[in-house]
C-alpha cells in the first residue's frame, strides 16, 4: 500500500518514511485494502522501483512499528539508479512508498479487504501514491528544495486474491473520462510553430555544465541541451557505454570430469587424516584327506591412512571496488574462486591416479594400438582389483586424435548412420561419450598426446572424500581493503593402486 516518504538524505544515502498506516484504506492491485494494526510480519527486504524486482535500489536498515503504522529507513545503493532515486525523492518526483506483502489471513468487509496477517515481501519507491496520506511531508535534501504540487488519489475495484496470494500496491488508473479531459487540456496548451536549433559550440564540459543548470531551472541551459547534436559520430563521448552483467569466461568452468570418474565420499568431520580398514590376507579352503587336520589361514587386515589436504585461494581488493562497482562483481568473484577450487582438486586427483596407476607400456595411437590398450587395461584392472574398467579420462588432444581414427575413410569412433565399424560414440559437440563400451570424459587438466594423457579407471579403486566449501571475508580497517578466502578440504584414498591404467607413448 503506497505510503509517505518523510525524509531522503542524499549525504547518508538514506530514505525514510511511513511504509504502511494501520486501518487506513488504500487501493492496491487487488482493490480497496486495509491493513489491521500489527498485521504485517517484518523482515529485512529490498527497496525496489515501482515493484519491479529487476530494479532494486536499496535495502531496509531500520524500522519501527508504532500505534499508527510502520516507519522504515532504507540505505540506497551507490548506483546510477540509486542516485536518481535520491534526487527524485528530494525533488518530490517519486515520493511514495508502497509495500508488497504475502497475505496470510484476511476478511471481506463490504467489498474492502481487511488484512489481519501478512508477511512483508518488498517495499517500493513509487511515483503516485494511491491514498491522500501517501505524500512527502519532509524531504531532507542538500539544496534547491522546491514544493510539490498535490495530486488526487485514484481508486478502482479489483478482484480479491485467494489466501496466500501476494498483493502489491500499484496505483489504480483513473477513469477513462478523466484521461480524455487531461488529454484535451494538454492539446489546448500553446505550442511553438517551429524550433530552430541555435548554432552553439558543443563540448562535453559545456554540455555537462548546461545539463546541471537545466535541472536547476535555467531555460537557456535547457535550450542548449535540446540543441546539442546527439549523433553517435559527433558526440560519442556522451553516449554511455553500458557493461552487461554477462561475463565471457573461456578459462575456467565447474566441470569435474576427473572427480566424476571415481567414487566419492563425505570427509570425516575432524582430523587431518583418517584410516580405512584394508584386508591383507583372506581365509583359504583346500582339499583335505579324511581325518586329517584342517589347515588354518587367518584373515588379517591393516589400515590405509588417508591424509586430508586443504585447498584454498584468496583475493584482496579495495573497499571502493566493492562499494562503487556493479553488485555482479562480487558474485562473479566468488564464482571464479569456486572454479579455481575445482581446478586445483581435479589436478590433485589426477596426480593421485597417475602416481598409483599401472604403466600401460609403450603405445602408438592408431586403431589397432588403441584397441590393444583398452583390452589390456581391462585385463590388468580386473586382475589387480577384482573390479572392472569403467571410465576413460583423456586430454582434449587425444580426444581429437581418437575421433580422427578411420577405417577406409569411415570414422571408427563417431556415431554415423550406416557405420558398420563403430567402436564408440564420440563427438566434437560433447566432452563425454563412449569408447569401446567405457564412459569417456575429456579434461583440460591433461594436455597433449604424450605419456599419461589417457587413463582407464576402475572407479571403486579410488575415492575422493570432500568437505563443504567455506568462504571467509574480512575488512582490513587500516587500509580499507577487503580480503576474501575460499577453501575446502579433500582427501584421495587410493584403495587399490592397480585401479588405473596409464597411456605411455612408444
Amino acid at each position: 500500500m503506497p505510503m509517505v516518504v518523510t525524509a531522503a538524505d542524499t549525504i547518508k544515502r538514506t530514505i525514510s518514511g511511513t511504509i504502511v498506516t494501520w486501518n487506513e484504506q488504500g487501493n492496491t492491485s487487488v482493490g480497496p485494502t486495509v491493513f489491521a494494526a500489527d498485521s504485517i510480519e517484518m523482515k529485512p527486504v529490498k527497496l525496489l522501483l515501482e515493484h519491479d524486482r529487476t530494479r532494486p535500489i536499496g535495502k531496509m536498515i531500520a524500522h519501527e512499528v508504532t500505534k499508527d503504522g510502520i516507519v522504515a529507513t532504507f540505505k540506497i545503493a551507490n548506483t546510477m539508479a540509486g542516485e536518481d532515486a535520491l534526487i527524485e525523492a528530494t525533488e518530490g518526483l517519486r515520493d511514495g512508498f508502497s509495500v508488497g506483502a504475502q497475505i496470510n489471513e484476511w476478511v471481506n468487509n463490504k467489498g474492502v479487504m481487511n488484512i489481519t496477517s501478512a508477511t512483508l515481501d518488498e517495499v517500493s519507491l513509487v511515483t503516485d501514491p494511491a491514498i491522500d496520506s501517501a505524500r512527502v511531508s519532509e524531504v531532507a535534501a542538500s539544496e534547491n528544495e522546491t514544493p510539490k504540487e498535490d495530486s488526487a488519489p485514484a481508486t478502482a475495484e479489483a478482484d480479491k486474491p485467494t489466501e496466500g496470494e501476494q498483493v502489491s500496491d500499484t496505483t489504480v488508473p483513473a477513469p477513462a473520462e478523466e484521461t480524455v479531459e487531461a488529454a484535451k487540456v494538454e492539446a489546448a496548451a500553446p505550442r511553438p510553430a517551429f524550433f530552430t536549433a541555435p548554432r552553439l559550440e558543443f563540448t562535453k564540459a559545456k554540455y555537462l555544465e548546461n545539463s546541471v543548470r537545466a535541472k536547476l531551472g535555467d531555460d537557456a541551459a535547457r535550450q542548449y541541451v535540446m540543441a546539442a547534436d546527439d549523433t553517435t559520430s559527433n558526440n560519442a563521448g556522451l553516449i554511455p557505454t553500458r557493461q552487461l552483467t554477462e561475463v565471457i569466461n573461456p578459462l575456467s568452468n565447474a566441470d569435474r570430469p576427473v572427480a566424476d570418474s571415481i567414487s566419492s565420499g563425505v570427509l570425516p568431520d575432524a582430523g587431518m587424516s583418517f584410516e580405512i580398514p584394508k584386508i591383507t590376507a583372506v581365509p583359504t579352503v583346500g582339499e583335505e584327506a579324511e581325518a586329517a587336520a584342517i589347515d588354518e589361514t587367518g584373515m588379517t587386515n591393516s589400515f590405509l591412512t588417508v591424509n586430508v589436504k586443504k585447498y584454498a585461494g584468496g583475493q584482496t581488493f579495495s573497499v571502493e571496488l566493492l562499494d562503487r562497482s556493479s553488485p555482479a562483481f562480487f558474485d562473479e568473484l566468488v564464482r571464479q574462486m569456486e572454479y579455481a577450487y575445482i581446478k586445483a582438486t581435479e589436478t590433485a586427483i589426477l596426480d593421485g591416479l597417475i602416481a598409483g596407476g599401472t604403466d600401460g607400456g609403450n603405445r602408438t595411437l592408431d586403431a589397432a594400438g588403441l584397441l590393444d590398450f583398452v583390452s589390456d587395461a581391462g585385463v590388468s584392472i580386473y586382475a589387480g582389483t577384482l573390479g572392472f574398467a569403467q571410465n576413460v579420462i583423456a586430454s582434449p588432444q587425444q580426444w581429437g586424435a581418437i575421433q580422427n581414427l578411420a577405417d577406409n575413410g569411415r570414422p571408427i569412433y563417431q556415431n554415423l548412420i550406416g557405420n558398420m565399424n563403430q567402436g564408440g560414440n564420440l563427438s566434437s559437440t560433447s566432452a563425454t561419450g563412449n569408447l569401446l563400451g567405457l564412459n569417456f570424459r575429456v579434461t583440460r587438466n591433461l594436455s597433449g598426446t604424450g605419456d599419461n594423457t589417457i587413463l582407464i579407471v576402475n572407479p571403486d579403486a579410488y575415492t575422493w572424500y570432500e568437505s563443504s566449501r567455506f568462504r571467509l571475508q574480512t575488512n582490513v580497517a587500516l587500509n580499507g581493503q577487503i580480503e576474501v578466502a575460499y577453501y575446502g578440504y579433500g582427501a584421495l584414498a587410493t584403495k587399490v593402486g592397480a585401479g588405473a591404467y596409464r597411456w605411455m607413448v612408444a
